[in-house]
């Protein structure tokens, strides 16, 4: 199909760095308070994600170079983006008595996440245990979290000065998930039947129902029950997922 090899092999590297690009884009609207198009953003960006891995398999044309690159894209796109979400938050939340002197500062440890997954990336790049799961919660599922609550769940967030507290505690767990050898399942079927797929099914119906029933806010709960779900299903069996 393609005459010129050299041309072949860029495809999917640019398809990343359209991703990088969103991400780029979706940190810029995130620190100006566009959250919702901030959201858009990492959506339109994990559509890149997906689509690079899977041009690179179609067309033969894996390479480390590739594979570098995806991790530094998603880390803008996955991690400093919804760091920067949580950050413009910060700055806008109450907060109680005990905590405003530090509200200058506070707002920062929003980046923490921004390490974490790139440590995250980092380890998922040399472990060669998940080829059929993840083991810890994937960037991107972590992104669609954090931008989910800020956008769909304001109201919740912004309801009590103490709430500033919660969603400290919360950056911290969603670190901890990052980087944890919690198993995690991915959504990708070998085969389409029902046997060996229960819990993928019964993921994916599930969480269709809660975004109609919850709208945005809904995508937060979703990625929740990911993770409880995993727990709940405990260890099957690692491989490695060629794409986060």
């Amino acid at each position: 199909m393609f005459k010129d090899q050299s041309m072949k092999k860029h495809i999917p590297n640019t398809i990343t760095c359209c991703n990088l690009i969103s991400g780029c884009i979706a940190v810029t609207y995130a620190l100006f308070g566009n959250l919702p198009l901030a959201l858009a953003w990492i959506v339109m960006g994990a559509i890149f994600d997906f689509f690079d891995g899977m041009t690179a398999r179609l067309l033969h044309v894996s390479s480390p170079i590739g594979k570098e690159l995806d991790s530094l894209a998603d880390d803008v796109t996955f991690g400093v983006a919804p760091s920067a979400i949580v950050y413009y938050e910060l700055t806008v939340m109450d907060y109680p008595a005990f905590l405003e002197p530090l509200r200058p500062v506070l707002p920062y440890a929003a980046f923490i996440m921004a390490a974490f997954s790139a440590l995250r990336l980092a380890k998922f790049n040399l472990d060669e245990r998940q080829t059929t799961s993840f083991i810890g919660l994937p960037t991107p599922a972590n992104a669609l979290f954090w931008g989910a609550l800020m956008v769909g769940g304001s109201q919740w967030v912004e309801a009590s000065p103490y709430h500033v507290v919660g969603v400290i505690v919360m950056l911290l767990i969603s670190c901890y998930l990052l980087v944890s050898e919690i198993p995690m399942f991915a959504l990708k079927f070998k085969q389409w039947g029902w046997k060996g797929n229960e819990v993928k099914y019964l993921f994916v119906a599930s969480s269709a129902l809660l975004i109609i029933l919850l709208g945005v806010k809904g995508i937060a709960v979703v990625i929740a029950w990911y993770v409880f779900l995993s727990a709940l299903v405990g260890r099957r069996g690692h491989g490695t997922a060629d794409n986060e």
